[in-house]
């Protein structure tokens, strides 16, 4: 499924879903990515200085890929601004 990511949050947010769709806990994505849970914990959270070396390795650990296209025009209000 191609979710739409426009802020450190939803980013964090999105990693959170696939995580846990996998079934794996952020201890086993730290494993696989050579990082600390807490590293991980603060990811998914959207803190604003994780590292770009990190967001590429845990979507390649959670089989995911980053796609650059240019922003659509739509209505930009997230699920939570509507509710």
């Amino acid at each position: 499924m191609e979710q739409i990511a426009r802020t450190a949050d939803q980013i964090g947010a999105a990693l959170h879903r696939r995580r846990r769709t996998l079934g794996l806990t952020q201890a086993e994505v730290g494993t696989r990515t050579h990082r600390r849970q807490g590293t991980i914990s603060r990811l998914e959270n959207g803190e604003p200085k994780t590292q770009l070396q990190t967001l590429v390795d845990v979507l390649a650990a959670l089989d995911l890929e980053l796609v650059i296209r240019a922003r659509t025009k739509a209505d930009t209000r997230t699920i939570e601004d509507i509710f």
